[in-house]
């Protein structure tokens, strides 16, 4: 552990995070304590950063894909998973989004906290600015995972997705509505400064 590492502690869990790697904030504990696993499920946990959300569904999972684009938070995640004794049942795997999973790989639940803030796009962003930078609208990124997400959900599967009220909630209803998808605001939290940050859930039509 580096002297700049912090310690971040929720319910029985402890979590080192690097100083690349973002550290859990209001966003992370509302998904936290809104995330519902069943037992024995496969999930996929999209931008896992230091692992929280991973490493808490991994307590109920079969098993846990978690996926980020940081090397750092890889790295972390890693550690944390050890520290957390769930290693055994995590995957932690550098990517973009869905991407290193492969086309015909399908989950129980997919979970995302997503770069939601809108923010000037500059190309040589930082991997901090990354894990909170979704682009001049704040949707680059969140558009992304829509396009990708629901071609890796098992039919009776969900989708929780968090974002800003500052990225268009409404356009991530009608994006998902228009993949043949049922979304829903599932709990939302306000912040200074007129932000709202929102939990959505998504699931197939039945």
């Amino acid at each position: 552990m580096h002297s700049s590492d912090k310690r971040i502690f929720y319910s029985d869990y402890t979590f080192h995070v690097e100083e690349n790697v973002y550290e859990p904030a209001e966003d992370s504990f509302l998904f936290a304590d809104n995330l519902k696993v069943n037992d024995g499920s496969k999930v996929a946990d999209v931008g896992t950063g230091c692992g929280i959300l991973g490493i808490i569904a991994a307590a109920r999972a079969n098993h846990v894909v978690a996926i980020d684009l940081n090397p750092h938070a890889v790295r972390c995640a890693k550690k944390n998973a050890e520290t957390n004794n769930v290693g055994d049942k995590m995957s932690i795997i550098q990517g973009n989004l869905l991407a290193p999973v492969g086309s015909a790989t399908k989950f129980d639940l997919i979970i995302f906290n997503s770069p939601y803030l809108p923010s000037e796009d500059v190309g040589n962003s930082s991997w901090l600015e990354r894990a909170w930078s979704g682009g001049i609208s704040g949707r680059k990124t969140i558009d992304s995972f829509i396009h990708e997400a629901p071609s890796h959900l098992k039919s009776n599967g969900a989708i929780f997705l968090m974002q800003s009220t500052l990225s268009d909630v409404e356009k991530s209803l009608r994006s998902f509505e228009e993949k043949g998808l049922r979304a829903r605001i599932a709990v939302q939290q306000d912040l200074p400064f007129f932000e709202t940050i929102v939990l959505l859930k998504v699931e197939f039509k039945i």
